[in-house]
């Protein structure tokens, strides 16, 4: 029966096997206007930069890319100059030479990234790990954030357990081998679970999400970003004093809304609007539903 297993779980571990994606070739397929690369510390970093005025910086979530926020993007940069960058580890901008994996060291980079590009105070916006990231950086660089909002933010204690694939390529010796298991079958499912309404996750929607995963070095960064220990900064919440909108959709299965609710209490003066049917992502679910909350709170301050 063992011998028997371990066959099974050999061949499930070939089946599901990929290899990366050449860089270039997905460069010439997604990089189109207006995408611009830029060195930031060694690393090549791939962002999106549109519109003029008040400043904006956008930070996606974990094995995303700035893709995911192409709606807001467009619609914000009417009156902003909105700027979305692919995270160390993500997207186009693939793995980072620093191994800056850690929320505070992406919050390093993005202030550093940000210095590079000439924003030197801006609204900054992040979604799960994005979230994290921003919030992070709002505690350790104040002056240079204007507000902050938090989109189904990562960051807070789980009394739930992780999803069983993260918890899988965060175990050690196990992750080295998973690292290469991402069959199509797990990312498209993984895609529509991050919907509130699973058939708003398109074919294309699905395949640019495969498509940056497989990314040459992606996979690797992520197995590295999940053996990192998480620190316990979410204790300093309270020093954040800068205007704070709460986004969350009531139907996020990766994050819980009950999460919502503790961000809230833990910022003095934040504002919590959840969104009805949304998923964990619902800037990129439904862009104008999730956005509309955003332009009234920016332009309410700025």
């Amino acid at each position: 029966m063992l011998l028997g297993l371990g066959a099974f779980v050999a061949v499930a571990l070939a089946l599901g096997a990929r290899c990366d994606k050449d860089p270039a070739e997905l460069e010439a397929r997604y990089a189109t206007a207006p995408s611009k690369f830029v060195d930031v510390d060694g690393a090549r970093v791939h962002y999106r930069d549109r519109g003029a005025g008040d400043p904006i910086l956008l930070v996606h979530g974990s094995n995303s890319s700035l893709f995911t926020w192409e709606g807001w993007a467009s619609a914000l940069a009417t009156n902003h100059r909105v700027v979305s960058v692919d995270m160390p580890g993500h997207g186009l901008t693939g793995p980072d030479p620093r191994g800056r994996y850690s929320a505070a060291e992406m919050a390093e980079f993005i202030d550093h990234f940000a210095s590079i590009i000439g924003i030197d105070h801006f609204v900054l916006a992040g979604n799960s790990m994005g979230g994290n990231v921003a919030w992070h950086y709002a505690i350790l660089h104040p002056t240079r954030v204007r507000a902050l909002v938090l989109v189904d933010s990562y960051g807070l204690p789980r009394a739930e357990p992780k999803p069983f694939a993260f918890r899988m390529i965060s175990t050690p010796g196990l992750g080295r081998i998973v690292r290469w298991e991402t069959p199509h079958y797990m990312v498209a499912k993984s895609t529509r679970d991050a919907y509130g309404d699973p058939s708003r996750a398109t074919d294309a929607v699905i395949e640019r999400y495969d498509d940056m995963v497989l990314r040459s070095g992606n996979r690797e960064a992520t197995r590295e970003r999940f053996g990192r220990a998480e620190d316990d900064l979410y204790n300093r919440l309270g020093e954040v004093h800068v205007p704070t909108l709460i986004l969350w959709g009531t139907n996020d299965k990766w994050i819980l809304p009950k999460y919502a609710t503790q961000f809230r209490d833990r910022i003095a003066g934040s504002k919590l609007v959840m969104l009805d049917g949304l998923g964990h992502v619902p800037m990129e679910e439904d862009p104008a539903a999730s956005v509309a909350p955003v332009k009234a709170f920016i332009d309410g301050l700025l």
